[in-house]
Order: structure tokens, then C-alpha cells, then sequence
């Protein structure tokens, strides 16, 4: 238990729960219940593209092309299959010719056309038994998802002498976003029960497991409502929401296992409920107030990046992050007050107990032995060069196949291989030439000849990735050339001949687009903010963590171990999701690639995530060390009460961050049973991420590291010292400043 002498120090949030607990807690539900209203069907308005940059080349030329050839854009299309008989056999021609007339009668769909109209090689597939209608749907997202789903029951199925199946851009994502919806709530159905049970392990009352279970609700409820707000203003991906439903959870779980694990340690040294909760909210409040700004600093990166899918996962974790701090600082303590000592009621452990009395475990009374992460520190900081050593070969070892990264786009492959979408673009893939879906098209804005065009033409078609140039088709002062490159739409070749399309001299501006343009843009937005991006997490990082600290090293430390914890989930990234191992035991069709934006959003989460058990592991660590310090006045810090401090802050910690990481990974592997492939590698990358940083990072690199360093660990500045101890926030009473400032300079002049 904290030591303090008279009243605890309490801020304007603790004297509010403490004297108007049931006000705030009235104040939460009606809010709850506003936020479901408002965030009621918020899946509908949210999108399934956004890893386009919006200002780039590609991107313009698209827009244009909608524009101004709305026929050169088809977003659905149908394969049509003849059984065994040709595609060119009468009655088959007639039948597919009745569809595309059909279709072309729908509201909503524009530019049909079909290999029975055009007669054009890259319609028809190379067994002649399968052919193309292609079309243009039109609106936004939302409106094409609702065309989509009422012609769809017309054209799907079996019509006289042909079977056809639609696919396409919207079909695709049409597909992804219902998938992602079903998904999410399976994986909250199977993450709530086993996080409760999980909770109620590490707990014993059960009445304890619920409080954190119902801040991480309270938080994606609430961040349901932010998304669908922004949803009226801006895109917003989809893909969010799996992010709310994991970090919600999470996130929530680890704040008020914080809080609670405080409080009851308070209770069971004889301090009073109000008196406990002030002590708690002065200590791990603090603290978690400092893990939620370094979360959300890391996903609050992602904001300088142009593609609103990436944005949008700033918007969901920012919100996601801050209403769960805030409900772990407001709500949780106000239910603490109200329970006080029944905290500790209903504990289901007992039921498991055998013969006498059930004894308290160190959860239930509060006081944490940790005897086994005691001998964990002792070992580790006795033998420290070789942890030191050991553990970080190991993790750049598991990193490396990341090495090997090859960046795509996120295609149909993203989908499971019996989705409907993903079979039709399975079977172009495969069966018809020239790649139909991945041609590039060339947009010519200004007036010109016939002979110019024509002459353009014929240098486009000498580039040696060219299997063939169709067009021009001319409207007014614009005109579009398409493109067929030789192998696949996004492979190397395809993107060198970007470069080449773009380089090639025309008498005319031209601009480039198609799935292998909006790659390369796409890699040039995301290389061009990366180094902004990065050096933000870095240096609000390092302000937060000194804040917290107090120390010049430390905050360093924290950057780079936390970097290091990353590799083994990079590596595993390649190694499973791009090469293909254990595709089948995990279920889901490897494209040969990594989706450009994946990266940035693992790393921004995962390490967010990991500045959260290293901020919960350092305040303790910092806790203990100023406990020791003071006690030694004006003497100099020895090395001993560095050790016992980092050695007391994992035994106080160390259980308590393996299993807020244990709970917080069952929610990410739960996301990870989505059949969507994006969704599954950010589910369970993060969840490789979290269990390696709580259980390696945390339990082996940082006491050796802090042991190799040793006292000189917490030295800094003077001027940096008096900084700390205006603004600072640390758990525990710091030393007076005159009395800081002369043990840390010993300290400093003996490092």
C-alpha cells in the first residue's frame, strides 16, 4: 500500500465520483444509452475502400474517367458459364444477350457491355466456355452496395443454357463489408465469455470481473456514435470497427484491472473506500491517464497519412482509447465507492477450492506476492549481458523474413476462396488473357489528331510490359487509352510499366490509373509520411515517458525496445500471410503480397499497445526507486535500490500485465477468426505482438537492459529535473525538489 501522510492529494475528477458517485453513474447510462441510439446501424454508413491516396495521379485520372467515359469503368460484372457448350453457340449468344439487355434496363447501371456486343478476346475465356458482361453501377458506396443487392437475386443463378455468378469491384467489397459485419459479431461472441471467465480467474469475485467487462462496453458504444458522426462528414473505413471492438475491450480490461488491482490493494491494507480510491486514482490513474495519451499518440500517426483507410483507424483508436480512460477514471471509481468492501463479493473461485476454509489468493486481498516474477527480475539482472543478448537475437531473428516484403493492393483474394465475388475473379485470373480486371488506363487531356493519337499509340504499345493497346476513344477535348500489361495487375512488371506509361512523351497531358497506378501511388503517399509519421510516435513518446519518468534514458530505452518487440510480428507476417505457410490450417488464400497500408496500421497499433504495459511496468518500477531514494535522504542512490526496484515493480506487475495481454489477445485471435485476410492478420499479428511484448520484452529485455544501464538509468539535467518535477506525473509522492535535485546529482556524478 501506498504510504502517505495526512489526506491524500485528490484532483477535481476524484472529488466529483467520490462525492457524487450515483450522480455519475447516472450521468454514464443516460449517456450509454444515447450513444447507442446514435451509433445504431453505423456499419451502413461506414466504407470498404480507402487505400487510395486521394490527391495522386491515379486517383484524379479515375475520377475523370467516371466523368467523362463512365462505359471505360465497369465495377460488376458477370461471368457467364456455358457448361460444355461455347460461348459463341447460338442459344447461349442469345441468353447472354437477353441478360445484358436486362441489365442494361436496371436503374443504376450504366456503360453494359458484353463479349456478345464487342466480340473482344479479353471477354471471352481461353476454353471458350465462359465469357463477360461488364457494367458500371452507379453512386457512392452505399448507394451501389443497394443496386447490388437488388438486381443481384435477378442475374445470380441458373438462366437456360448458362450459370452466372457476379463479381467485380463492388462485388468484392459489397461482399467484404457484409463478411467484416458478420464476423465482428461473431468474434464479440466468442471474446465477452471467455474474457469474463478469464477476468473472473485473475479476480476471484465476480463482481470485480464485470467492472472492467462493462467500461470496455461503455467505450465501444460510445465510439460507435464518434464513428457514426464522422461517418456524416468524412470516409470511414469498415475496418475501423474491429479496431473499436478490440481496443475497446482491451483497453478498458487493462485500465480497470489497473484501477481495481489498486484499490483492493488499498482496501486490504485497512484504508477506507474513499480514502482507497483517492490513493488509486493518484497512483494508477496517473498512470493509466499516461498509458492512454501513448496509445493514442501512436494511432493518432496515422493522420498524416492521404488514405482515409488508415485515417479512419485513428478516428476509431483515439476515441476507442480516450472514452475508455475516461470511463476507468469517471465511472469505475464511482462503482468502487458504491461497493466498497463488496468489491470482493461473489468469488467463484471457492466453488473450485477443496477441504477448509477458502483462502484469500494475493488477487482477492490485494497484496501481490509474485514471488516467481521476484526470482524472474533476481535471475534476469544477475545474468543480464546474456538475457540482454539472447533476447534481442531472437527477436531480430523472427523479423527477418520481413525482409522480404512485397507490397500489393487488397483484392477479392482478401475474401474466403467459396465467396462468390472472389470465385468470379478467380476464374479471369486464371482463365481469361491479358488480365482483364488489371489493365492500366491512360487518360489524354487537350486537343489532338488522329495521327497524334495514333502515333502515341504505337510508342505505348513498343513498351516492352505491353501485350496489347486498345483505343483511343475520344470525347471532346479528352480521350482514354487501355492498357493490358503482360502477367499479373500488380505485379513488378506492371508497376515499372507505370513509370514507363508516365515517362513516355505525348503531345498531349496524360494521366495513368488502374490497379497497379493506385499501388504505386499509394506506396508513394504512405513513403513519403512515413518519416513524419515515425518521428511523431518518437518524440511525443519520449516527452510522455520522461513526464512519467523523470529520466533522459529511460524514455529512449522505452522507444527502441518497444520497436524491437514488433519483429517476431512483422516476421510472421510474411512468413504466414504473404508466403502462404499454414493457409490452410488458418483458412484464407495467400495473394503473394502484403496490402501496402497493413504494415503502417500494425505498427501504430501494435506499438501503442506495447507503450501501454511499458508505461503500467516503468511507473511501478519509477515508484519503488523513489520510495527507496527518499528513504536515503541525501545520500547517494546505490545500485541496490535500483535493483530492488526494478525487481519490486515487476512482482508487483509483472502477473498483472501478462494477463491484461493474455485477455487483450484472446479479443485480437477472436477478430482473427474473421474470414476476411486483412482482419485475421491484424487480429492475430497484434495478438503475436502483445503476448511477445508482456511476456519477453517486459519479463526479460527490460530488467536487463535497466540492469546493464544501472543508476545512471534515472539520471538527467538539472534543468530537465526541475521540468519533471513541475509537470511530471508519477505514481507515489515524489521527494522534495531541493532533496530530488542533490540525490540525483550524486547519483548522476557516480553514473
Amino acid at each position: 500500500m501506498t504510504e502517505v501522510n495526512g489526506p491524500p492529494r485528490v484532483g477535481g475528477w476524484t472529488r466529483f465520483v467520490t462525492a457524487r458517485p450515483r450522480l455519475s453513474l447516472l450521468a454514464a447510462l443516460v449517456l450509454t444509452v444515447l450513444a447507442v441510439l446514435a451509433g445504431s446501424g453505423v456499419a451502413d454508413r461506414l466504407g470498404s475502400g480507402g487505400w487510395e491516396d486521394p490527391d495522386a495521379q491515379s486517383t484524379y485520372a479515375t475520377k475523370a474517367l467516371e466523368r467523362e467515359f463512365p462505359d471505360s469503368q465497369p465495377n460488376v460484372l458477370l461471368l457467364v458459364d456455358s457448361g460444355r457448350a461455347s460461348v459463341d453457340d447460338p442459344a447461349v449468344a442469345a441468353e447472354a444477350t437477353r441478360l445484358a439487355e436486362r441489365l442494361a434496363g436496371e436503374k443504376g447501371v450504366v456503360g453494359v457491355g458484353s463479349y456478345w456486343q464487342s466480340k473482344a478476346p479479353a471477354l471471352r475465356a481461353q476454353d471458350g466456355h465462359e465469357a463477360l458482361i461488364a457494367a458500371r453501377l452507379t453512386g457512392d458506396e452505399k448507394t451501389m452496395g443497394e443496386t447490388l443487392d437488388r438486381i443481384a437475386p435477378a442475374f445470380r443463378g441458373a438462366h437456360g443454357p448458362v450459370e452466372v455468378k457476379i463479381g467485380g469491384m463492388v462485388a468484392v467489397r459489397h461482399e467484404m463489408q457484409t463478411t467484416i459485419q458478420e464476423d465482428l459479431t461473431r468474434a464479440e461472441i466468442i471474446a465477452l465469455p471467455i474474457t469474463l471467465v478469464l477476468l473472473v480467474m485473475v479476480f476471484g469475485s465476480a463482481i470485480a470481473a464485470l467492472l472492467p467487462l462493462g467500461i470496455g462496453i461503455v467505450a465501444i458504444l460510445g465510439t460507435n456514435a464518434v464513428l457514426s458522426g464522422l461517418a456524416e462528414f468524412t470516409d470511414v473505413s469498415i475496418f475501423a470497427m474491429n479496431l473499436t471492438t478490440a481496443l475497446g475491450l482491451g483497453l478498458a480490461i487493462d485500465y480497470a484491472l489497473f484501477i481495481v488491482r489498486r484499490f483492493r490493494e488499498e482496501l486490504a491494507g485497512g484504508a477506507e473506500p474513499s480514502t482507497a480510491i483517492a490513493t488509486t486514482l493518484r497512483t494508477a490513474g496517473r498512470t493509466v491517464l499516461f498509458s492512454a495519451l501513448t496509445v493514442a499518440v501512436s494511432l493518432a500517426a496515422m493522420l498524416v497519412f492521404p488514405q482515409y483507410f488508415l485515417r479512419s483507424f485513428a478516428y476509431a483508436g483515439m476515441a476507442v482509447v480516450l472514452l475508455a480512460a475516461a470511463a476507468a477514471l469517471i465511472l469505475l471509481p464511482a462503482a468502487l465507492i458504491l461497493l466498497g468492501h463488496r468489491v470482493n463479493s461473489l468469488d467463484l473461485r471457492r466453488l473450485f477450492r477443496r477441504g477448509g476454509p477458502a483462502q484469500e489468493t494475493d488477487e482477492a486481498t490485494g497484496k501481490e506476492d509474485g514471488a516467481a516474477w521476484a526470482r524472474t527480475a533476481t535471475l534476469v539482472m544477475r545474468r543480464a549481458p546474456f538475457f540482454a543478448l539472447a533476447t534481442t537475437a531472437v527477436l531480430v531473428l523472427l523479423g527477418l523474413p520481413f525482409l522480404g516484403v512485397k507490397f500489393g493492393t487488397a483484392d477479392d483474394r482478401q475474401l474466403p476462396s467459396s465467396a462468390e465475388s472472389h470465385v468470379v475473379q478467380q476464374h479471369i485470373r486464371d482463365g481469361f488473357p491479358g488480365s482483364p480486371g488489371g489493365g492500366l488506363e491512360v487518360l489524354a487531356e487537350g486537343r489532338a489528331t488522329e495521327a497524334q493519337y495514333a502515333a502515341y499509340k504505337e510508342r505505348v504499345a513498343a513498351l516492352p510490359e505491353v501485350v496489347r493497346v486498345d483505343g483511343p476513344l475520344v470525347n471532346g477535348d479528352s480521350a482514354y487509352f487501355t492498357v493490358l500489361p503482360k502477367g499479373e495487375a500488380v505485379d513488378d512488371a506492371a508497376q515499372r510499366l507505370v513509370g514507363d506509361l508516365r515517362a513516355t512523351e505525348a503531345p498531349f497531358e496524360t494521366k495513368v490509373t488502374g490497379t497497379a497506378a493506385v499501388l504505386v501511388d499509394s506506396k508513394h503517399a504512405i513513403a513519403a509520411q512515413l518519416p513524419w509519421a515515425a518521428a511523431f510516435i518518437a518524440i511525443v513518446t519520449l516527452i510522455l515517458v520522461f513526464l512519467l519518468t523523470g529520466s533522459v534514458l529511460i524514455p529512449l530505452q522505452a522507444v527502441l525496445l518497444n520497436a524491437l518487440s514488433l519483429t517476431a510480428m512483422f516476421g510472421a507476417v510474411v512468413w504466414v500471410f504473404q508466403d502462404g505457410h499454414l493457409s490452410g490450417l488458418l483458412g484464407f488464400t495467400s495473394p503473394g503480397s502484403i496490402e501496402t497500408t497493413l504494415p503502417v496500421l500494425m505498427f501504430c497499433v501494435a506499438f501503442g499497445l506495447s507503450m501501454d504495459y511499458g508505461v503500467f511496468l516503468l511507473s511501478r518500477i519509477k515508484e519503488e526507486y523513489d520510495r527507496g531514494g527518499t528513504s536515503h535522504a541525501l545520500e547517494a542512490v546505490g545500485d541496490g535500490d535500483h535493483e530492488r526496484a526494478i525487481r519490486l515493480g515487476l512482482q508487483r506487475t509483472g502477473g498483472l500485465i501478462t494477463a491484461a495481454a493474455v485477455i487483450l489477445a484472446v479479443v485480437m485471435v477472436a477478430i482473427g477468426t474473421s474470414r476476411v485476410t486483412n482482419t485475421k492478420m491484424l487480429g492475430l499479428g497484434i495478438a503475436l505482438a502483445v503476448l511477445m511484448d508482456a511476456m519477453v520484452v517486459r519479463s526479460l529485455l527490460v530488467p536487463a537492459i535497466m540492469r546493464l544501464t544501472g543508476k545512471a538509468t534515472w539520471w538527467a539535467p538539472a534543468p530537465l529535473r526541475r521540468l519533471h518535477a513541475r509537470f511530471g506525473l508519477s505514481e507515489g509522492e515524489p521527494a522534495p525538489l531541493g532533496e530530488q535535485d542533490r540525490v540525483e546529482d550524486k547519483v548522476g556524478a557516480r553514473g
